[in-house]
């Protein structure tokens, strides 16, 4: 009996071995993985959208993009590389699209969102910058500072591609930002075919997260979590500091020239009338999560929470509250047709 308890112990063993060597040999990462058609994606929650000139493109779980060409009424599945979550995407034409995400992944369209390949993912971000910094730390040996950014590549390296890019935007085919946890912010000036590091850049020496970029028309800021608020010095090529009314994170940015307002945590919104130098709270009335802002065909500010209330931004310090039929969580927004 023993020896065919022995035998039945080896057999299973056996077999349990032969199966876990069919598992890995099946495993596939999922930044090597395209995205599964499914009927269903346009039910997955989804993260962003963005308008590629008549079309409406979004972007969600599991490398799900989407686009419509009747104003949302209908979607189609684009063809996705990747099959990782998809934080943000950007359109700089009609045409020409990027969107990034989990795993340090950035993508690129350029038929308006039809069909995507892959620029870069977080396998060759850890290199990229311990490489960079490397070389300044060579150059100027006296620099700590390019020491500690090189030892920081390192460590991405060391833990792999898990740095999630939570936005990017393009000011036109070729320049580009994207930023993410942890200070994580690379530059492109050739359409995304290679990717410059900007740690040191960024004004942010205790490594916050970076969760939005924002174009008002006529400056570039990016805010993140603890009141990170910054912005774009062309001259200086930096983001640099802003003095901010506000310690908790923010989400996003939306202004035009003249105006900024950026909107995050517990229903706080703020509005700049002169480049950040001076701030004003506008009263929201919530103490819920502001996520996402589009402007209307009048101008105004339409401004949308995680429970999925809608606020319309006035000409005094108050949001207005629109009445909505429905209510569900808003991650992304923009103006249809």
């Amino acid at each position: 009996m023993r020896a065919i308890r022995r035998y039945l112990q080896l057999a299973l063993g056996a077999w349990l071995a032969l199966q876990s060597s069919a598992w890995a040999s099946d495993y596939v990462d999922v930044l090597d993985l395209p995205a599964k058609p499914s009927a269903l994606a346009v039910h997955s929650p989804l993260l962003d959208v963005a308008r590629a000139g008549d079309r409406l493109v979004t972007v969600g779980q599991r490398g799900h993009i989407l686009y419509s060409d009747d104003d949302g009424q209908h979607w189609q599945q684009a063809q996705v590389p990747v099959s990782v979550d998809l934080n943000a995407v950007h359109f700089a034409s009609p045409s020409l699209g990027w969107a990034a995400g989990n795993d340090g992944v950035i993508l690129h369209s350029a038929d308006g969102g039809l069909t995507w390949r892959k620029q870069l993912d977080g396998r060759q971000i850890g290199a990229l910058v311990h490489d960079h910094y490397s070389t300044l730390a060579a150059a100027e040996p006296e620099n700590e500072e390019w020491a500690a950014l090189a030892a920081e590549g390192e460590r991405l390296i060391e833990q792999g591609a898990d740095k999630p890019f939570l936005d990017l935007w393009f000011a036109d085919a070729r320049n580009g930002f994207a930023v993410g946890v942890f200070n994580l912010i690379l530059a492109t000036r050739d359409g995304g075919q290679t990717w410059l590091p900007l740690q040191d850049r960024s004004d942010n020496p205790m490594g916050l997260h970076l969760t939005a970029l924002g174009y008002t028309g006529d400056a570039l800021y990016l805010v993140g979590e603890q009141g990170l608020l910054r912005r774009w010095d062309a001259a200086g090529q930096r983001f640099v500091a802003l003095d901010s009314p506000y310690a908790g994170t923010y989400f996003g940015v939306i202004g035009k020239p003249g105006e900024v307002l950026v909107y995050g945590l517990r229903g706080h919104v703020f509005r700049s009338r002169d480049g950040g130098q001076n701030w004003r709270e506008l009263d929201s009335g919530l103490q819920v999560s502001i996520t996402a802002a589009a402007r209307d065909r009048a101008g105004r500010y339409q401004l949308f929470t995680q429970a999925g209330h809608r606020l319309q931004a006035e000409e005094g310090s108050a949001l207005r509250l629109i009445p909505q039929q429905s209510q569900s969580p808003v991650a992304g927004a923009t103006l249809s047709a």
